[in-house]
């Protein structure tokens, strides 16, 4: 006497990610909270200041939300904030967290430091 299998549907094929897709880096509906703290008006914190917003416009289109803080008018928040140095942009959401130093005119590393690409 032959036994057969009862009938048992395959597992579900897993489809590839959709083009463009780099996993929990390219997910383009994620809001960024990004606080920028810099020391005044000075040329470097223009400078800042500056490359952060064209960095944002570039990468984060609509999706970013960029507070500038003067630590000189608010040093509670700078305070609170346990800053360093400045210009230091905090990148609030998505976590974790992140802190990056200086006028932020290399690209890469920004992209790196707010998770837009991975570490290599």
């Amino acid at each position: 006497m032959t036994t057969s299998a009862p009938d048992v549907p395959p597992p579900p094929a897993q489809s590839a990610p959709p083009a463009g897709d780099n996993g929990p880096h390219d997910d383009s509906t994620e809001r960024y909270i990004l606080r920028l703290y810099v020391a005044g008006m000075t040329s470097r914190s223009a400078r800042a200041v500056e490359n952060v917003r064209t960095f944002c416009e570039k990468h984060l289109e609509g999706r970013y939300d960029l507070q500038v803080i003067d630590v000189y008018q608010q040093p509670a928040l700078a305070k609170s904030e346990q800053l360093i140095a400045a210009p230091t942009l905090i990148k609030k959401l998505p976590l974790p967290l992140r802190r990056l130093i200086g006028d932020m005119s290399n690209e890469d590393r920004v992209l790196v430091g707010l998770d837009l690409v991975p570490r290599t």
